[in-house]
């Protein structure tokens, strides 16, 4: 089995987006290079955000994302994020109407089902589990091995919380540090 990893851009104030689901600044950093990140050329980032990130990308066989991410994204438009092979969505509804059945998304009703589907389809690549209340959910469950989070410089006041509604204390291992231009990538192994 491959690592599971909780992962998203955050404000140094612990929000992953505002009240409406918008990252505003958070993403700044994806523009704030000269080298390509993907193979738009549209995100650029400095070449320390490059070797940190690129690998890292490169790992993730599947990615776990809640239904209303997948809803606020319009499901990626079929196509998974940064070319990962697959994305579960934790959802107690089916797919939407019309979705195209050959698309690599797998709904699944409850965050241990979702666990058990990632890493079959993972393998021994990276399971990467989106930040936000289904990333909680997992932390607190005890089924994330790593949180990393690409901190940049802004303070949100408000909105949607990168641990969810995490209501206990978890305890990290020291992080391991990178500073790219407009973040601050940081990296933390959960304490077992």
């Amino acid at each position: 089995m491959g690592k599971v990893v909780m992962y998203a851009s955050v404000s140094v104030d612990g929000f992953i987006a505002d009240e409406n689901d918008q990252p505003g600044p958070l993403f700044d950093w994806l523009l704030s290079g000269d080298v390509p990140l993907d193979e738009s050329g549209v995100v650029k980032v400095s070449q320390t955000s490059f070797d940190y990130v690129r690998p890292y990308w490169d790992q993730i066989g599947v990615t776990i994302a809640g239904r209303h991410v997948f809803d606020i994204t319009d499901g990626w438009d079929g196509k998974p994020p940064s070319g990962i092979d697959h994305v579960v969505v934790v959802t107690h509804r089916p797919a939407p109407e019309g979705w195209d059945p050959d698309a690599p998304f797998h709904f699944v009703d409850g965050i241990e089902a979702a666990m058990a589907k990632a890493q079959e389809l993972a393998g021994d690549r990276i399971v990467e589990v989106a930040a936000g209340d289904v990333g909680g959910q997992m932390l607190a469950a005890g089924l994330v091995d790593e949180v990393r989070m690409d901190v940049t410089p802004a303070v949100l006041g408000s909105g949607k919380p990168y641990f969810g509604s995490v209501h206990a204390q978890h305890l990290l291992e020291d992080p391991d540090v990178i500073q790219g231009n407009r973040v601050l990538h940081l990296r933390y192994q959960v304490r077992r």
